[in-house]
């Protein structure tokens, strides 16, 4: 196995841009800022997915609403404090824009990591079979990404014998998903959660040898949903 960080972690999105950009942070005197990019799905619907993008990708305001953005990058995690409790956020960090090209699938990401928390497998009241994994993907510099997917059919029955620590490889796409947060008994709000919803995945051996690359096309036409 490679363990390149840079190939643990890839994510190419192609989009159009339907929020304004907002600064986020700033790093060693580069600031960062957020906005939101719609990427449609073969079935007509849409994620609306967080994106992180550097002040140096933005030049002369051109990524406007309404505009597309085509980027690589990667699907990141940080903890955010909010009401005195820690809540996991995501977002898809920019690397690079690249040209927008139609042979592409539009929401695409690979990941290999350790599955870090014990793997939950239900079945939905349509007797579809569901798993939900946490991964945790090294990062650079001795960070890492939590990332929730998402498994489903004969790949959730494949996740649900995963152990803590064994180590993954998938790829799939990013998606966008409402849900309702009780506050009170008469309160309640709209949340939106991300996760990887998985196409395909393999498990190795720590000593392996398996190459991210060959395995997963980060550009893969996309198939059903």
């Amino acid at each position: 196995m490679d363990y390149n960080t840079e190939k643990n972690n890839k994510v190419y999105i192609c989009g159009e841009i339907v929020s304004e950009a907002t600064f986020s942070h700033e790093v060693y005197g580069e600031g960062f800022y957020e906005l939101f990019v719609k990427v449609m799905r073969l079935s007509g619907q849409a994620d609306i997915l967080p994106v992180t993008v550097s002040e140096r990708l933005i030049k002369g305001g051109e990524l406007k609403p309404g505009s597309i953005l085509s980027a690589v990058g990667q699907f990141r995690s940080y903890n955010k404090l909010e009401g005195g409790r820690s809540r996991l956020m995501l977002t898809v960090f920019v690397r690079e824009l690249v040209q927008e090209t139609g042979d592409r699938n539009p929401n695409s990401v690979v990941l290999s990591g350790y599955i870090c928390k014990p793997p939950v497998y239900r079945t939905t009241p349509f007797n579809r079979e569901i798993a939900d994994l946490l991964l945790a993907v090294n990062r650079a510099y001795n960070k890492s990404d939590y990332i929730p997917c998402i498994a489903w059919g004969r790949n959730a029955r494949f996740v649900q014998n995963l152990k803590v620590g064994d180590r993954v490889a998938l790829s799939g796409r990013i998606q966008s998903r409402e849900y309702q947060k009780r506050l009170s008994d008469t309160e309640t709000v709209t949340m939106t959660a991300y996760e990887v919803s998985v196409s395909k995945l393999a498990a190795f051996d720590e000593g392996e040898s398996f190459d991210v690359d060959d395995a997963f096309d980060l550009y893969a036409l996309p198939g059903s949903e």
